[in-house]
């Protein structure tokens, strides 16, 4: 398919070197050689003293730890390679060894040809699988109708009992403390003067009650403000730790099936608006209401018969303002809906950026960049169109309001129903300042329920399945365990999510205490699954693991991970020093370290570094090379020193010398420890104790390498001729 274009590979691997047409080989971020792989070994250069050293390298560790078996495969290693290497110049070493070229090369293509062909079938076969499956990742539910009555008794309960009574308190001292001062006011106006003059004690009298009513006023407001601000501070407190202790909680499956935007649109977005937009909206909300009762009440205190217009305002308001909010409070639900999306797309954009340019698809994503925010603006404008059409509908009502008060004001005083012009004054003058603070009040009621939609989203995630507990005191493993490193699978099964198919079925076998195992088997089979089960990243499905008599489901997540250590395929840095990255819990020396890094093979970089182990790794550990990574991901698991490692492909993605590095510090560090090791190549665990063939989550066969390669129908043996290793 791609034979008439130009194919670039950047590898580690040496066996794939002699069938492309031109290597480029590079040291120390320079080429240092370029030419065809025969040329480039007979040019006695790096690439050739480099094959030279791998191959000394693995005479060595042959003829001081291999049996006779061992060593065999490993010389049938080293021929392959040899064979490799001579291919392009007619075959000379086959010949030599009484071998026909065309044999071999036919073997080998037939191998391949079936290889193929099995994974054709493979993959067909799962084509048909998924179109009869579930959807992986479901669309985001969002809410419809009105907020829950148990939301808001969450948000309350987040506030404090105390900050909402101290509120509500504190708010009514206000509003009566400004009623009274109006109402005084209006009072001290009324006042006879004799003379041009007032009584000087009744003045003294009028000016202390104001002032007091005055300094009530900001009293109130001061604890108002005050008990907000602490209540809310707790809310966002508690509303976090609620959904960040839960998320940390939540199984794998959940982060399988939820794009990355949704989780961080909950933590972004939703949280500033728990965090700023509705204190704020409580507090504007809280003034304003205010201001209309004590316009109401003035109005009503100046002319009684007001009352008569206060029931048809307050059931037209009432409509206007349900209409209003039923509307807004769905459309803030599909802002939020729309947004998560955006996040997702920008992340996965920023991920992928190289790969984007390299293709030249920055058009595309840009388009699909402006698509979802207009998508996110559909759902916006009409929000903003909706607030116009409220302001409209409370500027009416404010009119009427204006109308009828000063219209009862001139009934009243043509009546002679003994309203004086202090109280018509006061009346119309309270009626002309309602508007604004009636449509504030409007707004901000119908936008805290619209916020409130932020703090359902959050509790939607905080009320996500929890994985098992992380510690179980009641049943607490010896300090001691595990001693032996004893690994038992009885009728083991496991499947990712409910519902789905089995990806390990009825697996039964022992690992004994310092046995080397490897696991093996094609794309697919469950190796990796078979770590996830052993740390319990996925639970059971059926069966048990027990390791030294224990049952793994019997402890705390925590009292299972610490005892067990992995090296990953992909290693994982934090932003941080070293020293963090090595020992995140501070729990071991200087010198602990550094005999870690010795033995790690990075004692001379370390070395090297001005700040030593307070270097600060970048995010995701950038400014180390891939290599140097996995090697501070065996300098960690040296430091734990644990009775059972698991490499999970640990060197897949390591050049041969680092990868060689790591298997002779595995084989003297770790002698006495049980070892499970995924293995990418078959040539890394030949000289293991047991191996352990999976193929469609089933075990096919577990045993030596030497018995495996023995029986040429087994698995195993087909894939080592695959590999080219017999």
């Amino acid at each position: 398919m791609l034979k008439s274009k130009t194919r670039i590979l950047c590898t580690n691997s040496i066996s794939c070197l002699p069938k492309v047409d031109k290597i480029i080989v590079l040291s120390s971020g320079e080429i240092s050689e370029i030419g065809t792989y025969q040329e480039l070994l007979s040019h006695n250069g790096a690439f050739s003293e480099f094959i030279k050293t791998y191959l000394n390298a693995e005479e060595e560790s042959s003829e001081s730890e291999d049996d006779e078996e061992t060593s065999e495969m490993k010389a049938q290693l080293r021929r392959q390679i040899s064979i490799l290497s001579g291919e392009e110049s007619g075959g000379d070493s086959e010949l030599e060894r009484g071998k026909s070229p065309f044999t071999s090369s036919g073997r080998k293509k037939r191998a391949r040809t079936t290889s193929r062909s099995k994974s054709v079938e493979e993959s067909l076969h799962i084509k048909r699988e998924s179109k009869v499956g579930v959807k992986l990742i479901q669309d985001e539910f969002a809410e419809t109708g009105t907020v829950s009555f148990a939301v808001i008794v969450a948000y309350m309960k987040a506030l404090g009992m105390v900050a909402f009574f101290t509120t509500v308190f504190s708010y009514i001292g206000f509003v009566g403390c400004m009623i009274g001062s109006n109402i005084w006011l209006n009072i001290w106006s009324n006042d006879q003067v004799i003379n041009n003059t007032q009584d000087r004690a009744l003045t003294d009298l009028r000016l202390g009650v104001y002032g007091a009513l005055g300094g009530g006023q900001a009293l109130f407001v001061l604890i108002e403000s005050l008990s907000i601000a602490t209540g809310c501070i707790c809310a966002s407190d508690i509303l976090h730790s609620g959904i960040l202790k839960c998320i940390m909680k939540t199984p794998m499956a959940f982060f399988d099936t939820t794009p990355l935007g949704r989780i961080v649109n909950r933590f972004s977005k939703d949280m500033d608006t728990v965090d700023i937009t509705i204190p704020m909206t409580m507090r504007i909300f809280l003034a304003t209401l205010a201001s209309v009762i004590s316009t109401l009440v003035v109005i009503t205190y100046s002319t009684p018969l007001f009352i008569v217009v206060i029931v048809p305002l307050g059931i037209l308001y009432y409509f206007v303002q349900r209409f209003y909010v039923a509307t807004v409070r769905q459309l803030q639900r599909i802002d939020s809906l729309k947004r998560s999306p955006i996040y997702s797309h920008f992340g996965e954009t920023i991920v992928g950026a190289s790969s984007i340019r390299a293709f030249r698809q920055q058009e595309r994503f840009i388009q699909t960049t402006d698509r979802m925010v207009d998508e996110n603006q559909m759902a916006w404008f009409p929000y903003i169109t909706s607030n116009r059409w409220l302001g409209v509908g409370l500027e009416t009502i404010g009119s009427f309001i204006v109308l009828f008060a000063s219209l009862f004001a001139v009934i009243a005083r043509e009546s002679d129903a003994g309203i004086t012009s202090g109280e018509v004054g006061l009346s119309v003058s309270f009626a002309l300042q309602v508007t604004a603070s009636l449509n504030y009040m409007v707004r901000m009621s119908c936008d805290f329920e619209t916020q409130i939609v932020a703090v359902e989203r959050i509790k939607e995630y905080s009320e996500l399945d929890s994985e098992a507990p992380w510690d179980l005191n009641h049943n607490r493993p010896p300090p001691e365990w595990p001693q032996q490193g004893k690994v038992v699978f009885n009728q083991f099964s496991l499947r990712y999510r409910p519902g789905l198919d089995l990806v390990l079925r009825d697996i039964n076998c022992e690992v004994h205490p310092g046995e080397k195992v490897g696991i093996v088997g094609r794309t697919g089979a469950g190796k990796s699954s078979l770590t996830l089960a052993l740390f319990r990243i996925i639970e059971a499905a059926a069966g048990s693991i027990v390791i030294d008599g224990i049952n793994i489901a019997d402890l705390g997540l925590h009292q299972l991970r610490q005892k067990v250590t992995i090296i990953p395929q992909d290693p994982v840095l934090f932003s941080g020093t070293l020293r963090m990255n090595l020992d995140p819990f501070d729990q071991y020396t200087d010198n602990d370290i550094w005999n870690a890094l010795e033995h790690s093979h990075l004692k001379g970089y370390v070395s090297s570094l001005p700040q030593l182990l307070e270097h600060e790794c970048t995010e995701g550990g950038e400014n180390l090379s891939v290599g140097q990574r996995q090697l501070v991901c065996l300098g960690r698991a040296l430091l734990r020193k644990t009775k059972i490692l698991v490499l999970d492909e640990a060197t897949a993605a390591v050049d041969m010398e680092t990868d060689d590095l790591i298997q002779s510090t595995i084989r003297t560090e770790f002698k006495e420890c049980t070892v499970l090791t995924i293995a990418h190549r078959l040539n890394t665990i030949m000289d293991y104790d047991r191996v352990l063939v999976l193929d469609g989550g089933a075990l096919k066969e577990y045993d030596t390498p030497s018995a495996l390669l023995m029986n040429k129908k087994s698995m195993f043996y087909g894939m080592a001729r695959d590999a080219g290793l017999v």
